[in-house]
């Protein structure tokens, strides 16, 4: 039955607060309750009936409805008996949350109410009664368990004549039956989810493209085991996949509506499973970036991703080459009043963790989710992925912005082929494998690359990445959220990926500083610090290259060190110990001194990127 039906009955004695937009909504069924969080008992399409008890001060309102509008429940009914005429603060807060309110009067008892709901609804679904339960039981019988959502979007064709798709956050299709979604199609579809999700709209959404009406449901598990809601929206609303049908739902009756519900919880099953199945790469990924910020030892650092290639690339047979790819999600500061809002901050690790997972696959990939071959770890605000990349023809150096010591002793103790110095490198021309597809780990790149291509350029590219997203992820970004992300190049070593972890930070910092909510910055950028060189101030000039080099100067002078002439080969050896030290004929021991005393000296850290950065700066100044 509707709210409007309710209202209309004067025996019920409801009196209308706020929501007239909202009253078509259905009711599925009624709940009575003082508790200050009744989201355990709430399945949706709810009217909740309340004495006010839970009421202590005018800040408890804004949370109490809140939880109610995430649960999805109809409509809000609250007792007069309590406190008399319903409190303001309740008022304007079903308001924010568009979540209809009505006062019961004090001589209507709940029970009233209750009698009549139950027995309305009871009478609406008893003709579609046998037909919903043995829809739901085929669909049970032939759910995931038994063949993955295709099995549940095929039955919804033949049973109903629906034509329907799963689809990620980013509009990538993860599930259908009969004609593929196009590409294009599908982001479109997300980003129209995703913005009626950030301003509060009820599911499901509808959306007509092309002259063509679609309606979107959000996949979530409300079912018992199921992960609690999220209790702000952006905390989810970047990582929740959708069910985009080809119809208008807005007229359907309560019966078809509960099926469709019903295939989002079967769907929300799979989608949970895959997550789990991610736990054990996320872990790997987690263990060699603990590995790799406290700078243990190559040889360890190595051990660990012979263990994480056979995981992420089955039947490779041999290490890969690596990249670090770097996300971090920004939320500004929320504010209560707007829908959906929450005071406080919110975790931008995991929603970037999960966000970065699913920009990492490659939409064109056919057969598993190339999903299983991705790690992305989280830390504080970051989410840093591992991915590893298929052999491709030897890379080309990089020119600036190279990894650390990367010799052909570290080479052979990460379990790699001999021949290569292992420093980061770029494995491409840094032009988009496709518009609009991200490259997956080992994976071939989108449809409209030749396979060609693909085997000589098998490395990722920052702009590739975000050209399918960027719509649909700035539609769930709103006004209040941001997406950086920076690419590393390629290491061919365990002790290069310290080197690559500092430099897709840094590429991600550069993309930080470009207007946009959606932002990439690939490690070929890094270079582009020598271009602006001509036009820098020279007393700016001078007060850099003083600061940091005038103290080596005087060294050099009072002591004949040689530590310019030291820091120099130290930059253009990219680091490598045994090769500068090579070519001042050194001993690697009396390398590490004069390296040292350059740090004591400047106050600088030359295994930091930022400071080789610096010095390389300061040089080219000089």
């Amino acid at each position: 039955m509707r709210l409007r039906a309710l209202l209309e009955t004067d025996a019920l004695g409801l009196r209308l607060l706020g929501g007239q937009d909202e009253l078509d909504r259905t009711v599925r069924g009624v709940m009575t309750t003082d508790l200050r969080d009744p989201s355990r008992y709430l399945s949706g399409g709810e009217l909740v009936l309340t004495g006010l008890a839970w009421r202590r001060d005018a800040s408890d309102s804004e949370p109490f409805v809140r939880i109610l509008a995430g649960a999805g429940v109809a409509g809000l009914a609250a007792g007069e008996a309590e406190l008399g005429d319903i409190p303001a603060d309740l008022v304007e807060a079903c308001d924010h949350h568009r979540l209809p309110l009505f006062a019961v009067h004090e001589t209507v008892a709940f029970a009233t109410i209750t009698e009549h709901v139950v027995r309305q609804v009871s009478g609406e679904r008893a003709g579609d009664l046998a037909a919903v339960v043995d829809r739901h039981r085929r669909l049970m019988t032939s759910g995931p368990a038994g063949g993955g959502p295709e099995v549940v979007l095929d039955l919804l064709t033949s049973d109903l004549d629906l034509r329907a798709w799963v689809l990620s956050p980013t509009g990538r299709q993860i599930a259908g039956a009969g004609t593929p979604l196009p590409g294009p199609l599908g982001a479109t579809l997300a980003g129209h989810h995703l913005a009626a999700t950030r301003t509060g709209r009820r599911a499901p959404h509808r959306a007509a493209v092309a002259g063509t009406t679609y309606s979107l449901f959000p996949i979530r598990n409300a079912g018992r085991g199921a992960v609690p809601a999220a209790r702000d929206v952006r905390e989810s609303v970047l990582s929740d996949w959708l069910l985009a049908v080809e119809a208008d739902a807005s007229d359907w009756p309560a019966a078809r509506l509960d099926l469709l519900q019903g295939v989002t919880q079967l769907i929300a099953v799979e989608r949970d499973r895959r997550e789990a199945a991610r736990t054990v790469r996320r872990r790997l990924a987690q263990e060699v970036l603990e590995l790799v910020q406290a700078g243990a030892a190559p040889a360890e650092i190595a051990a660990r991703l012979r263990v994480a290639a056979p995981v992420l690339l089955p039947g490779l047979g041999v290490a890969p080459q690596w990249q670090v790819v770097v996300a971090r999600v920004d939320w500004t500061a929320a504010d209560a009043s707007a829908p959906g809002g929450v005071p406080g901050d919110i975790a931008g690790g995991p929603v970037a963790q999960a966000l970065l997972e699913e920009i990492l696959v490659d939409p064109a990939v056919s057969g598993p989710d190339s999903a299983d071959r991705i790690a992305v770890a989280h830390t504080g605000e970051e989410a840093i992925a591992l991915v590893p990349l298929p052999a491709g023809p030897a890379p080309l150096p990089d020119t600036v912005g190279d990894a650390t010591d990367t010799d052909a002793d570290a080479d052979a103790d990460a379990g790699l082929p001999a021949g290569g110095d292992g420093a980061v490198r770029e494995t491409g021309t840094g032009a988009p494998a496709a518009a609009g597809a991200g490259t997956g780990a080992g994976a071939k790149p989108g449809t409209g690359a030749a396979p060609t291509a693909a085997a000589q350029d098998p490395a990722l590219h920052a702009d590739a990445l975000l050209a399918a997203v960027r719509e649909p992820l700035s539609a769930g970004l709103a006004d209040d959220g941001r997406l950086t992300l920076g690419v590393s190049a390629a290491v061919h070593s365990a002790e290069g990926l310290r080197g690559a972890l500092e430099e897709a930070r840094h590429a991600r910092r550069v993309a930080a500083a470009r207007p946009g909510r959606v932002c990439a910055a690939g490690h070929h950028e890094l270079a582009s610090h020598v271009l602006l060189l001509p036009f820098v101030p020279d007393d700016v000039r001078r007060a850099f290259t003083a600061r940091l080099l005038d103290p080596l100067r005087d060294y050099d002078r009072r002591h004949r060190a040689e530590l310019i002439e030291t820091l120099e080969a130290f930059l253009d050896c990219d680091g490598s110990w045994t090769r500068c030290a090579a070519r001042l004929h050194l001993h690697v021991n009396t390398l590490r001194y004069r390296v040292g005393r350059i740090e004591q000296l400047t106050g600088r850290d030359l295994s930091r990127l930022e400071d080789k950065l610096d010095f390389f700066l300061a040089l080219r100044m000089s």
